[in-house]
């Protein structure tokens, strides 16, 4: 039997991260990575397989993202865990034991109980090698798509799917597309974007069946009772913790199905902890106290435990404070972070809101120049900023990571008002109408 000291189940993201941070901090520890797929997909690049990227194979985590940090690559699969024993058992029949075990394992999709959800047809959207190459292969030769939810896979999938010429239909039970991560105007502009494109959009609807005929997908209909032509149906709801091993093994989970985990990741088990999806990782600023699925959340919460795991380097906070969200729809970006205005009301925080609008570049002249709009919402008797959305060209990739540690290290609307800024002609705003700056000037106004 092998033994190691750090044995990490899962190979995405949060896997790879966990097991390159611990040869990083602990360089005398052995580390091996168990996963079962022969190939890794970028989870976030699977809709811009469809086009922007054009090829699944072009969308795939290296094996040296592991190996090249002196860890072990072992594919194969785990079938159960023995706590007691301190080994876990593998589908070939190996044996591998471990002085401390990280639990990677993922997440995966919501299948609804929807009627006709077996049907040939229809997809869910795994991150899995086969299913997303099969399923792109059916979506070029389809040319009824109808795409049932709303969130960022779903329009992301829109927006590519749209730019082949087919017709898509996004059916969203929302009154707005990416309506959890963003207010009423910031969603509705995606929308017309999308709408633009020929995308064709229900939202406030809910799908009642998937119809058939002779047992290919044939049309969605709607609890309206409209009924849609599909050739091809996309299931892309959400994605709920793998943590069935887990499970197995007697390793607690939460409310919400993911493994409990305290502020160093640490399971109810002794010496196994749990990152990424498969965890009920904790963060402040959302209504259920839960962070989402993300894959920077999932490397934060990797990063937390590995460098934690055989001495305290660091004292992570009891939850994770802000989370940040970007996309990009027909060619402009959307990003936010911590919680939206509609959130922050419904939760009863008594919020002041600053919103600012200019030009990404100065002068406006400059080509390639786009609308850019920062909107932040403060606490109003402090003006601690508490979340932040904006939308513009791609430099609002990055500046909703200013904001995204703006929210984390509890800033005020002064203190962000006051933070110099790094300005250039082709790079950013004017420093007279810098959008960030001139946002919190607008929260002070108010206070």
């Amino acid at each position: 039997m092998k033994t190691y000291d750090v044995v990490v189940i899962g190979g995405s993201a949060a896997g790879i991260v966990a097991a390159a941070t611990v040869r990083q901090t602990y360089p005398d520890k052995k580390v091996v990575v168990i996963r079962k797929e022969s190939k890794v997909l970028v989870p976030c690049g699977i809709p811009y397989t469809v086009k922007t990227v054009g090829d699944v194979d072009k969308n795939l985590i290296a094996d040296t993202a592991v190996t090249g940090k002196g860890a072990d690559l072992i594919i194969d699969e785990v079938i159960e865990i023995i706590p007691d024993e301190k080994k876990v058992l593998l589908r070939s029949g190996e044996e591998i034991a471990y002085d401390k075990l990280i639990l990677a394992t993922g997440s995966k999709p919501v299948f609804p109980p929807i009627p006709g959800r077996d049907l040939d047809g229809v997809f869910t959207v795994p991150k899995d090698y086969d299913v997303v190459k099969e399923l792109k292969s059916r979506i070029e030769k389809a040319e009824n798509i109808v795409i049932v939810g709303g969130g960022f896979i779903g329009v992301e999938f829109s927006d590519e799917i749209s730019a082949l010429g087919k017709k898509v239909t996004i059916v969203e039970m929302l009154p707005h597309v990416l309506g959890k991560a963003f207010d009423p105007e910031f969603a509705e502009m995606a929308e017309e974007i999308l709408k633009e494109k020929g995308v064709s959009i229900k939202t406030g609807e809910l799908v009642t069946e998937i119809a058939g005929e002779g047992g290919k997908v044939k049309e969605v209909v709607l609890k309206s009772g409209q009924r849609i032509p599909a050739d091809l149906v996309i299931l892309s709801i959400g994605y709920r913790p793998n943590a069935d091993l887990a499970k197995k093994a007697g390793i607690p989970v939460g409310t919400f199905g993911g493994i409990i985990v305290d502020n160093l990741g640490k399971t109810l088990v002794k010496d196994i902890y749990a990152v990424g999806d498969c965890a009920e990782n904790r963060c402040s600023l959302t209504p259920n106290g839960l962070c989402p699925m993300l894959a920077s959340v999932a490397t934060a919460t990797a990063r937390r435990a590995a460098l934690n795991l055989y001495n305290i380097k660091a004292l992570p906070t009891a939850v994770f404070g802000a989370f940040g969200f970007s996309t990009v729809v027909g060619g402009r970006t959307f990003a936010a972070v911590g919680l939206t205005e509609t959130a922050a009301r419904e939760l009863g925080y008594d919020i002041i809101v600053g919103k600012f609008e200019t030009l990404d570049t100065h002068p406006g002249s400059v080509p390639g120049s786009m609308k850019q709009i920062v909107k932040l919402i403060a606490l109003a008797k402090t003006g601690h900023i508490i979340g932040a959305q904006l939308t513009g060209g791609k430099s609002v990739g990055e500046l909703v990571n200013v904001l995204a540690t703006a929210v984390t290290a509890g800033m005020n609307a002064s203190e962000l008002a006051f933070t110099q800024v790094a300005t250039h002609p082709l790079l950013t705003a004017a420093p007279t109408v810098y959008p960030i700056t001139m946002a919190a000037m607008s929260i002070l106004h108010q206070m």
